[in-house]
């Protein structure tokens, strides 16, 4: 993958989302239409964090590589050089895989 050149605003989130399953445990071969949205993806860029009322501004709780769930209808789709990417705010994250 080629450095991204993005930089996302306060608390937002720039993920490389995994590709979608295409064999089911069973070995089923899933047609593209039948495939879920992924909702696993690996941080590719963060935010400076929100803007707090005191003028300072909140540490986001993610960072560049970690590999994070997300909601399956959460943040934007963006294609940028040719790849499909994921912006969501630092709440659509519902955990860090460890």
């Amino acid at each position: 993958m080629a450095k991204i050149k993005l930089r996302p605003l306060d608390d937002r989130v720039v993920v490389n989302p995994s590709e979608a399953e295409e064999v089911t445990a069973g070995g089923i071969v899933l047609p593209d239409a039948a495939q879920e949205k992924p909702q696993r993806g690996k941080v590719v860029a963060v935010g400076a964090g929100k803007l707090l009322d005191s003028g300072n501004r909140g540490e986001l709780s993610v960072a560049v590589g970690d590999e994070v769930i997300y909601g399956k209808y959460g943040g934007s789709d963006v294609e940028v050089n040719g790849e499909d990417l994921k912006i969501l705010r630092e709440s659509d994250i519902l955990a860090k895989v460890l």
